[in-house]
């Protein structure tokens, strides 16, 4: 049985609860065996990362918690020559004995979740509240404080925590260095990918009005994804991963007609101009 933490970066609203509490823990208090006192200056081992895409009324932010991963390739337990400890329930443990001086190490963690005491000379993460959780606590301090569950710990074996993956579509941060991380996201894609978006007009002459539920349609890489428009208009196909090359729209109505539009998605999100529909509406499916 491992630990894990899931995030939904869908929940997540920047409170800042969970960087709060874990500093309320963790700042100036002494865990032999876990971690020396952390410092009430300077970066926190627990922060909150902004993601803005998008333009406009289009604009989208998304907040991403960020944290030790826990890897089960951990880059800093093969840097720190024995400092550095995997537990058998998944928790990587700096001992703040053996790591004094050992600034080396902050620069072995490829997400920046090492931060650098100054005063004590020691590197320190968060540590999964781990004094906490052996004393019977059922999860770190930072999971109940959050408003919206955005965070939720779980000690489950492997081939449970792989089902739930599959399930639920939860994604690490940075995959491709092979770290294995035990820190899990929901609804990443709002802050790692792209959309398309735009408002849907009428294009006939008298007064310009938003059209609701117009089908929009997006060809991309050989896959096709479709949306209706909101009663301002408003559609987004989001979900789109970056560099992701050509794409084409194809937006109809059965009482206003049709519009098409083609572009490429490149490292941003794309926002269109206002589209009127003109012209012969086609066949629209209600």
């Amino acid at each position: 049985m491992k630990w894990n933490l899931i995030i939904d970066v869908a929940e997540c609203e920047n409170c800042n609860n969970c960087v709060v509490a874990t500093k309320d823990e963790l700042v100036g208090n002494d865990f032999s065996g876990y971690s020396a006192p952390h410092p009430a200056q300077g970066n926190g081992v627990v922060r909150i990362e902004r993601h803005v895409r998008g333009s406009g009324h289009h604009t989208a932010a998304a907040y991403v918690p960020r944290m030790c991963n826990h890897c089960d390739e951990a880059p800093c337990v093969n840097a720190g020559g024995g400092a550095v400890k995997k537990r058998d329930d998944g928790i990587v443990l700096f001992d703040p004995v053996a790591c004094k001086g050992r600034r080396d190490l902050v620069d072995a963690c490829p997400y920046d979740a090492i931060v650098w005491n100054e005063a004590l000379q020691l590197p320190q993460t968060w540590f999964f509240d781990a004094h906490l959780l052996d004393a019977g606590w059922k999860a770190p301090r930072l999971v109940p404080v959050c408003p919206t569950a955005a965070i939720e710990a779980v000690k489950v074996d492997d081939a449970s925590m792989q089902r739930r993956i599959a399930d639920e579509g939860l994604r690490p941060l940075k995959p491709e260095l092979g770290t294995r991380p035990r820190v899990w996201y929901r609804h990443l894609h709002r802050a790692d990918s792209c959309f398309v978006a735009g408002s849907v007009v009428t294009g006939r002459t008298g007064p310009v009005e938003c059209v609701e539920g117009a089908l929009v349609e997006l060809q991309i890489q050989g896959r096709r994804m479709e949306t209706r428009t909101d009663p301002f208009g408003d559609f987004r196909i989001d979900g789109l991963a970056r560099d992701s090359g050509p794409w084409r729209l194809d937006i109809s109505q059965s009482e206003f007609g049709s519009a098409s539009r083609e572009g490429v998605v490149g490292s941003d999100s794309v926002v269109l101009e206002d589209i009127a529909l003109t012209g012969q509406a086609r066949a629209c499916p209600e």
